[in-house]
């Protein structure tokens, strides 16, 4: 039987076009699956160059870390991984500062009230209308100085009544002393009988006791009349008036007139462990001057220095505190009643203690130590023992001199014996710090010889070595130049384009944090690549 050609079946246009389009659809997605495959290996060996640790990111598959760190890969030997790394000899960039011989104070802290040495509130002895206000609220005013003025005219007058009744029973009296005299001439010629002579005798003296007692109700009225002009009882500060003019004021008043708070001096009164006790009561019983320094409530701004002028009798048994009394001069007004301010009490000095930062002391398992560098610039261990501190500055007792230099930042990465390479503390005085020093692709020049400071792991090139920074764009696009941040901690340039609430939550970020963000933009921008493609 011939064989007979099958007759093609039709199909329909629009079946042709949907079974092409799938065709293409598909081949589209197998071009972005590749290309995002290629991003995220090309994300991590940027990463692996970054990172400076060389360890895995976690959930990384164990077939990619090993290729990484296989022969001529960005890990093998020779490659650009070893080259990121730099080994365990890799040059730390250090601040230091040299070890000194000086005076330490040894100072107690604590939280004071200032009180005023003597506080009135001046109120009128006698009631009347308020004629006048002789004082500028807040002036300082002397003890005796008038005040204030009550209308006088009503004392005044009770004054001249009582003087007019003092004028009247002094003429009868020296009208009785005459008569008195008299009679005793004509007693003595036998004119006169005895009795009249005695009852002349007690009419004097009843007129003398009148007289008294008139002298007592003119001097009566007339301190009632000088109670009209108020004066200030004590020397000190003037508050805000307490009555207006032509207010009837009285000695009932409970706010009176006007409120006077002596401040110069002025009293602290503080409390200190009542274990410093002894200590304090022998300075006090020889006389030796305790100096108080009396600071802000933050404790950073310097208000006044004053001295210890007593103790309280009692120790508080529920704090186990002892109040202490300071005195300050306070010429300038500067500190006002009921201030609250830190306060150091100095209770010594140690002189030609060995003295180091505060930055420098660090704490492990041997103890404290410090890290001192050597003229090879290689840092050693020793092991301190610190005392009291003055400022910044600490006394430590331990194989340390004078002159030595000690590691105050870049301690994070640092080992016994490591090499090192100092750089200036202050961000603002390293080479290249301002915007006119950075070289695009090649950082700061000097800023840590190339070299990253260690103050931002987990930033984009941080861990490069001195000669390896190749220029390539990090996270943000940038070559890596550092800018110094507010808080003497350095930036990568690329972060200063970034919108400032951005910046801020980076900065704020820990060091895992922020190399998990970084990642997490490399991803994103691969992404963007790949469906850009």
């Amino acid at each position: 039987m011939p064989y007979v050609m099958p007759t093609p079946i039709a199909r329909p246009r629009s079946a042709a076009r949907s079974q092409s389009g799938a065709i293409r659809g598909w081949t589209l997605v197998a071009v972005l699956a590749a290309a995002a495959a290629g991003a995220a290996g090309g994300w991590w060996g940027a990463k692996s160059q970054a990172g400076g640790s060389g360890a895995a990111a976690p959930g990384a598959p164990a077939s990619g870390a090993s290729a990484a760190s296989g022969p001529g890969g960005p890990g093998g030997p020779g490659g650009a991984g070893a080259r990121r790394f730099g080994g365990a000899n890799r040059v730390q960039p250090v601040s230091v500062q040299t070890v000194r011989k000086q005076d330490i104070r040894v100072m107690v802290s604590a939280v004071g009230t200032m009180t005023a040495a003597n506080t009135t509130i001046v109120r009128p002895q006698v009631s009347g209308v308020l004629q006048s206000l002789q004082f500028t609220e807040g002036q300082q005013v002397k003890a005796g100085q008038q005040l204030a003025q009550i209308d006088p005219r009503a004392l005044q007058a009770t004054l001249a009544q009582v003087e007019g009744t003092l004028a009247r029973d002094k003429a009868n009296l020296d009208n009785a002393r005459i008569d008195l005299a008299r009679y005793k001439d004509l007693l003595a010629k036998d004119a006169i009988a005895k009795q009249q002579l005695d009852t002349q005798e007690a009419l004097v003296r009843q007129l003398e006791g009148t007289v008294k007692a008139d002298q007592a109700n003119v001097d009566s009225a007339r301190l009632q009349l000088s109670y009209t002009k108020v004066s200030a009882p004590i020397p000190g500060r003037v508050g805000l008036k307490q009555a207006d003019l032509g207010n009837i004021v009285s000695p009932g008043d409970a706010a009176g007139i006007v409120t006077i708070t002596q401040t110069r001096p002025i009293a602290l009164v503080f409390s200190v462990p009542s274990s410093q006790l002894p200590q304090i009561n022998a300075k006090l019983r020889a006389k030796q001057p305790m100096f108080v320094e009396a600071l802000d409530r933050n404790g950073n701004k310097f208000l006044a220095k004053g001295q210890v002028a007593t103790a309280d009798n009692a120790i508080d048994v529920s704090t186990d505190t002892i109040k202490l009394k300071a005195l300050f001069p306070n010429n300038d007004d500067s500190l006002y009643p009921n201030q609250a301010v830190s306060v150091r009490l100095q209770l010594d000095t140690q002189s030609e203690a060995i003295a180091v930062p505060q930055a420098a002391v660090l704490r492990g398992a041997q103890g404290f130590y410090v890290y001192v560098v050597s003229a090879e610039n290689v840092v050693s261990t020793r092991v301190v023992k610190p005392g009291a501190t003055d400022g910044d500055w600490i006394a430590v007792e331990g194989q340390l001199e004078a002159g030595e230099k000690v590691v105050i930042d870049g301690v994070d990465r640092l080992r016994d014996g490591a090499k090192v390479e100092v750089i200036a503390a202050d961000p603002r005085q390293r080479q290249g710090a301002s915007g006119g020093g950075r070289r695009r692709g090649g950082g700061a020049p000097g800023a840590a010889s190339g070299a990253a400071s260690g103050a931002m792991p987990g930033m984009p090139g941080a861990s490069a070595p001195r000669g390896e920074r190749s220029g390539k764009p990090t996270a943000g696009g940038a070559s890596a130049p550092k800018t110094a941040a507010a808080g003497g901690e350095e930036r990568p340039a690329w972060l200063d384009r970034l919108p400032p609430d951005v910046q801020e939550k980076f900065m704020k970020m820990s060091p895992a944090e922020r190399e998990a963000w970084i990642a997490q933009r490399r991803a994103e921008r691969a992404k963007r690549e790949a469906a850009g493609n």
